[in-house]
Formats: structure tokens, sequence, C-alpha cells
């Protein structure tokens, strides 16, 4: 293990677009605060000052606002940061911002070690945005993620996605598993949930997550009415996005709209997992997945669609949880019946989960930005 003591006197620049209600925006507020544990002074540099995790940011970590609107605006907004804070090292999250930074540490010629991370399955995130996007996309990484002092990818499913994309060397992208904490909930937060679930005290099925397209909580509701044929519950779809009312149609049509519970976007959702007897996953795609560790670690039992890319990875291809293939809402109601009605080993899921702690990432990403040689900006690995 890196002896992190003598890292203490360092600083190390988190950059996102923003701090939405996102995985990445969590995750990245996570790995904050286990750094700022390690005695790492951090700064999160955002593209915007918004979000809904910007009253999460404990004072001990400071907020930059770059005041860039556009992708286009960061370059030359983070080069002047770099050159008035110079900070040791920067870990770039989500392209095209990972490119902008690239680009920017040369403006600014600093000396800071970069890492490049990306928490999408890019080219499945933009398939539908025309080949003149695509080709930026592709290209861009090809040409400027080799001048990252490290690339790396929040699965392996990811990162074999980015080579098969960019014609990059696998071998040159490193895979770092998002840190996933559970919060201990407040006394209110707890007292919520109870509300939440209207009294209903029969078996409680949760999914977690943006309310689109990607996470095709549409699936879920079908299999649910599936099961609805055999066992009598009820199903919590914790989030908010652009397709709530969709859902929301979709239920009243499926003839479920009075067994679907729709409580919107939860900062914490840790006492939502612990009243509940299951988690269900229905992505056609997925960059990681931390809801799933995020179940596992409160001991909920997990049923996922065996999407790119995580699910599978987490699950350890069906040890820890039931996968089922993407769009096949049968097998979903199936494996979630058999799921409600096995006996789990609650502290082995723990344990899965404790696989993806803030310590063991920390540590690796401090392994990657100190362990090597300091690089320059000549396109080694």
């Amino acid at each position: 293990m890196l002896n992190t003591q003598n890292k203490q006197g360092k600083r190390i620049a988190l950059v996102l677009p923003d701090l939405g209600g996102g995985g990445a925006e969590r995750v990245t507020l996570t790995l904050a605060n286990e750094l700022v544990a390690r005695g790492i002074a951090v700064d999160i540099v955002l593209m915007r000052c918004e979000g809904a995790f910007l009253e999460q940011v404990p004072r001990t970590i400071r907020l930059v606002d770059l005041k860039a609107p556009r992708t286009r605006h960061a370059p030359l907004a983070f080069a002047r940061y770099l050159r008035a804070e110079r900070p040791d090292a920067v870990i770039a999250n989500m392209w095209p911002l990972t490119t902008a930074c690239i680009i920017a540490r040369s403006l600014a010629r600093s000396k800071a070690r970069l890492l490049a991370c990306e928490h999408a399955m890019l080219a499945d995130s933009y398939r539908d945005w025309g080949w003149l996007h695509g080709f930026f996309l592709r290209s861009s990484i090809a040409a400027l993620h080799p001048f990252a002092d490290v690339r790396a990818a929040v699965s392996s499913g990811v990162a074999d996605d980015l080579a098969a994309m960019t014609g990059i060397e696998r071998s040159r992208f490193e895979v770092v598993y998002n840190p996933v904490a559970v919060h201990p909930p407040t006394s209110d937060e707890t007292a919520a949930v109870d509300g939440a679930w209207r009294g209903w005290a029969g078996k409680r099925i949760i999914t977690v997550g943006t309310l689109n397209a990607v996470k095709n909580q549409a699936l879920l509701l079908h299999a649910f009415a599936r099961l609805l044929e055999t066992v009598d519950d009820r199903l919590m779809l914790l989030g908010e996005g652009p397709l709530r009312g969709e859902l929301k149609a979709l239920a009243r049509k499926l003839g479920v709209a009075d067994k679907i519970i729709m409580p919107g976007f939860m900062p914490n959702p840790t006492p939502f997992y612990r009243a509940a007897d299951l988690f269900v996953l229905s992505s056609d795609y997925e960059g990681f997945g931390n809801v799933i560790v995020e179940a596992l670690a409160c001991g909920l039992p997990a049923v996922s669609t065996d999407c790119p890319s995580g699910p599978a990875e987490i699950l350890e291809n069906g040890r820890w949880g039931r996968l089922t293939p993407v769009g096949d809402a049968e097998a979903l109601a199936n494996a979630m019946a058999q799921s409600l009605a096995a006996e789990h080993d609650r502290e082995a899921l723990r344990r899965r989960a404790a696989d993806f702690s803030p310590a063991r990432a920390a540590e690796r990403y401090l392994q990657l930005l100190f362990s090597e040689p300091s690089g320059e900006m000549s396109g080694r690995s």
C-alpha cells in the first residue's frame, strides 16, 4: 500500500462540469472527502457552480467556479486556475471536459500530474448525436488523451469501449472503480421513509436513478406489472428526471399507478435502501452502477440487467445478485420474483460492497498520480 503520509501538503483539483445529482458528481464528492481525511488539500473545480450536491460540500473543500458556460470556454478558464493555484495533480472527469483540461494544462505550461477519467460508455451515450459528433468524440479522445499522464475508466467495460472507439491500446487505460460511501441517515431522513411508502408493510422494491431513457425505468414498470400477477408489492422510483410524466402515464396504462411511488430525488438514499426488500436496476447501459454498490452496502439484494458496463463486474457475473438480458421484461420479472423468495446473506453483500470503499479508490488514485515519474505533455503512457 502506498504511504500517503508524505502526500500531506499536496493539492489535488477534481474537475467536473457541475455538481448535479448524478453518479459522477456523488463519486467526486466522496473521493474529495476521503482525500481531505488523508491530509490532502482538495479543490472541486466546476465549469458552473451549480447542482444538487453543492450544499453537501464541506468547508474543508474549496469550491472553484470557472464560470465557463460551455466546454469551449473551459480551457482558458482552467488554464488561469492552473497558473494561479498551481495544484500538484488534476483529476479531470467526463468527456469533453477531460480533453478541455488536457488542452488547458498545455496552455498553462503546468507541471501538475493529470488523470483523465471517463465515467460512461461514450459510444452508447452519444450514438444518436450524428456522425459529425461521433467523429469529434473519437478523434478528440484519440488525439488528446495520450497527453494525459494517466487515462482511467470507472469499469473494465468503459476502458474496453474507449480503446475500441479510439484505437488507443487497451493497456494504456487504467480501471479505477468508483468509491461508494453510504451515509448514516438522520432521524428526520429515516422518519421520511415510512411516510414515502404510505404505510405499505408488504414487499418493497426500489430503484434509484435519474428518470431518463438510459435507465429504462419503463422496462422495470413492464416487469413490475408482470410480477404483480403473482406477488402483491410496491415499487419506488427514487429520482427525478425528464421522463417523470411519461413514466406516470405508462404506470396508468399498465394499471399499476396505485402501486408505484415516485418521491423524487433524495440526496441521501440510504434509509430508502434499508427499508426495502429488493433493489432493481433496469438500465440499457451504465458506466459503473454506483447504486448497486449502495444497495449491497445496506445489505439489500440486487437484480440488474446485464448491461454494458459495470453491473456484471460489481455482481461478479451473478455471484452477488441476479443478472438478466437487457430489454427483457419477462426475465427481469422472473429474477425479481426469485430474489424476493430467496434467502440472502446480507452480511456477505455488505462485504462485497466494501470492495468499492472510498479508502481503496483514494489509494488507487494516489498511486496513479504520485507513484509514477512526473510526466510532461509528451504523450507517454
